[in-house]
């Protein structure tokens, strides 16, 4: 498959030149690359995801950007399947309602809708719902369980075909996708042309101040376009007719960010917490560059950390695994020092169980296997859910093997708890 990767010359908000690398990362190869021949993945070619912030705005992103067709055209990731997710769905759905109360019947559309799990609990109230995607195989599975799927990028003819056909949207959403998109411009000028006058557009994102602040490397990756914060989005918004009237964090993902958006003038106020965020992002910095390069260097403290502590075992002959095929994998045994440091990943996703890790390929065993073979280390890539990797796995913790977890620091934890380094 022949990848195309562009690099932008400006700034993804405000098209400002005026950009500077902040922190520098090694490439990685595309997360969901999953082959059956470990020669194939092993070779898998890496690609940038070095990251930048504009002097202009503030904003922070990779400028570099992988093709949308190559980017989406193997995905794997089931947000119904995600530990937690259909739960925090459907509490956005509550929140949705009490914040739109919209009539009855009303479209609802979800951009970047994967398999469909945020429509889900609208469509049990009996809204319209439609979900757009480009991902193949979960806009199937999507349309499979009901929730109509139109398997396609956003685009402002998309947008005007649905507002034509099927009238205004009253609520919009973009949940996880929203630093998925280089053109952020032409994403929220579709949100404008489908919404309501009264409508409301929801996203959510990991927030850049939770990554600071996590040491949250795993978060980077190429799906990953823009780390979003919101003084750059207000100004951004506002140049596109909308306006930010809410913004929260919430603990989702290790910590993201929820905005609520309307139309430019249509009328709601604009909340409190929108002010003290922005308010806690001066306060903290969160749009100089001296902030990032001191992320970039506990990057550094880190990689040299763990990469020091795997080469310590192999030197002394202890086996290391991982546990979780994530997205997130690449980026961590990537900019961690681990490549060519662990023997296998065990993961129970039924699409790459049997098959090897692109970029090093590592065989994937199903989660069963860490029991049978006991590596001395585990390390965990499926960084979101390390708390409960590790409550559900006590008896490979009882038998005297040890997980590792990378964010924020390196910490090894055995059967009694942490293991001091």
């Amino acid at each position: 498959m022949s990848v195309t990767v562009s690099h932008r010359q400006t700034c993804r908000l405000c098209s400002s030149p005026n950009v500077e690398l902040v922190v520098a990362l090694k490439p990685i190869p595309l997360s969901e690359g999953y082959t059956t021949d470990p020669e194939t993945a092993r070779l898998a070619p890496r690609y940038p995801v070095d990251v930048y912030m504009c002097r202009d705005c503030g904003h922070v992103q990779h400028l570099d950007f992988i093709d949308s067709e190559n980017l989406w055209d193997s995905y794997t990731y089931y947000s119904g399947a995600a530990k937690g997710m259909p739960e925090h769905f459907r509490q956005m759905a509550d929140k949705i309602l009490d914040t739109t109360k919209p009539p009855e019947g009303a479209l609802i559309i979800d951009i970047g809708s994967n398999d469909g799990s945020l429509l889900v609990p609208f469509k049990e109230r009996d809204y319209q719902v439609l979900g757009i995607d480009p991902a193949t195989e979960v806009a199937r599975r999507a349309n499979e369980r009901g929730i109509e799927t139109v398997c396609a990028l956003m685009s402002i003819d998309l947008a005007k075909k649905i507002r034509d056909e099927r009238g205004p949207a009253h609520a919009i959403c973009a949940f996880n996708v929203f630093a998925h998109a280089d053109d952020l411009g032409e994403m929220v000028d579709c949100v404008r042309t489908m919404l309501a006058p009264d409508g409301l557009f929801f996203f959510e994102a990991q927030y850049l101040l939770d990554i600071i602040d996590g040491v949250l490397i795993a978060s980077i990756f190429h799906e990953h376009m823009s780390h979003h914060s919101v003084k750059p989005l207000i100004e951004f918004l506002d140049r596109h007719g909308l306006e930010l009237i809410a913004a929260e964090r919430a603990p989702i993902q290790h910590g993201s960010l929820i905005g609520t958006v309307q139309l430019k003038g249509a009328g709601r106020p604009v909340e409190k917490s929108v002010h003290d965020l922005v308010a806690l992002e001066t306060e903290r910095a969160l749009d100089k560059i001296e902030t990032l390069k001191a992320f970039d260097a506990k990057v550094v403290d880190l990689r040299e950390t763990t990469a020091s502590l795997a080469k310590q075992w192999q030197a002394d002959g202890k086996t290391i695994a991982a546990f979780g095929a994530a997205r997130s994998g690449p980026t961590l045994m990537a900019q961690m020092g681990l490549r060519d440091a662990i023997s296998f990943i065990v993961d129970d996703h039924p699409q790459k169980v049997g098959k090897y890790s692109s970029g090093d390929g590592v065989p994937i065993y199903p989660t069963k296997e860490l029991l049978e073979r006991m590596p001395d280390y585990t390390i965990i890539l499926a960084w979101v859910h390390s708390a409960k990797i590790i409550e559900t796995n006590r008896e490979y913790l009882e038998k005297g093997g040890h997980f590792v977890v990378l964010c924020p620091e390196t910490r090894i934890v055995g059967k009694d708890g942490d293991v001091h380094l």
